[in-house]
């Protein structure tokens, strides 16, 4: 089987940003999606319309930017898709926020998006993909060939709980807290073709392992392998599936530039002859595990000895490290401001905070997340 693989000359970006629906007044979901896109084309015309998609359900819009070169320019489309959205929204009484699942909705009151492809995914999938009421950002970088795709791949899984600490945003879980900053995660994982990407050497052996899979009837198309971080032949993009929801314009920009600047230099190095580090599967496996559960306050494994550090110290030196990257490309405001989020806490803890200060009333969670979105900065007193 050949997978051609679209190579990009330069480092380019693409952001998804996957948006929830809520009713203004009971703080539900409400499924909406599909009267917003229809005003949404007809007003931004055919070019445009594609910058904002139906997802599984209808109470979710996915919005998309084009193929951009930096971080601001990314977050500027992105930014320009939501205020036509928002206003659209809130004719209808409905708010836009993100977060990595609803702290109140539950998955079996939402309507599935008339779709054939989500249809059959509920088909195959049955309670699997019915749970699926989660929202993520998924980052694509652009790759200069296939032969550096995987090399790139294997190299980031190193990075997974640094990313998942970061935008974990999904403690709550069908209106209780599960204990958990990121229950989307293992939530998402659950799917048989999700979770931790397949380490695999090189281009031919996933195309091979592709066909593998198309052959014995596992997937339809490649499409289908939902892994936490995995190249995109189409786009000629790594793409990275692993953060949760992001609640504010400023966390985006933070992660797609921590996102850009690692596959950036990772592209350097491997012009320059060098041999990219792949973890153990089963320390990757551990860290995601630690970040999941725990956040900013993960002490994750830094080598297969058995050797742990904070995960906020892996972050911020990684961050210093790659300052000089992010001067080249235009992003060193968005990756420095991975520190406000060290400092005012990720978003499961300022929904949790937000909880507390109702007295575990979740729809005061469903507001902070709101605001949160209207102001596109996080609130350490939301």
């Amino acid at each position: 089987m050949h997978i051609p693989f679209s190579s990009s000359p330069r480092t380019s970006l693409g952001i998804e940003w996957e948006l929830e629906l809520v009713d203004l007044q009971t703080r539900q979901l409400r499924g909406a999606s599909t009267e917003i896109l229809e005003e949404f084309a007809a007003k931004v015309g055919d070019e445009d319309a594609e910058k904002a998609k139906h997802e599984l359900f209808e109470s979710t819009i996915e919005v998309i930017t084009g193929v951009c070169g930096t971080v601001p320019e990314a977050l500027a489309d992105l930014n320009g898709t939501v205020d036509v959205l928002r206003g659209l929204a809130e004719r209808r009484g409905i708010g836009l926020m993100c977060s990595g699942t609803h702290p109140i909705s539950e998955y079996n009151t939402q309507e599935i998006s008339t779709n054939d492809r989500y249809f059959r995914l509920v088909d195959q999938m049955q309670w699997l993909a019915h749970r699926l009421l989660i929202f993520g950002v998924h980052v694509h970088v652009g790759v200069r060939s296939q032969e550096k795709a995987f090399p790139i791949v294997n190299a980031l899984t190193a990075y997974i709980p640094h990313f998942l600490a970061l935008s974990a945003s999904s403690p709550f879980w069908l209106g209780r807290d599960t204990g958990l900053a990121s229950s989307r995660s293992k939530v998402f994982e659950s799917l048989p073709t999700a979770g931790l990407p397949q380490q695999l050497a090189d281009w031919r052996q996933f195309e091979r392992f592709m066909e593998t899979l198309i052959t014995s009837g596992t997937i339809e198309t490649i499409r289908e392998v939902w892994w936490d971080i995995r190249p995109h032949p189409n786009f000629g993009t790594v793409e990275l599936r692993i953060c949760d929801g992001l609640p504010t314009l400023h966390e985006v920009g933070a992660v797609a530039a921590l996102a850009q600047c690692l596959v950036d230099r990772m592209n350097t190095q491997l012009d320059r002859g060098y041999t990219l580090p792949v973890p153990r599967r089963w320390v990757v496996q551990e860290n995601k595990w630690r970040a999941a559960r725990y956040g900013l306050d993960a002490e994750i494994l830094v080598d297969d000895r058995g050797t742990t550090r904070a995960v906020r110290d892996e972050v911020t030196d990684v961050v210093d490290d790659l300052l000089p990257v992010a001067r080249r490309l235009g992003c060193a405001t968005e990756l420095t401001s991975i520190q406000d989020i060290l400092s005012v806490g990720a978003s499961y803890d300022r929904q949790r905070a937000a909880a507390r200060r109702a007295d575990g009333d979740l729809s005061h969670v469903v507001d902070t997340l709101l605001r949160e979105m209207n102001i596109g900065r996080p609130a350490s007193d939301s």
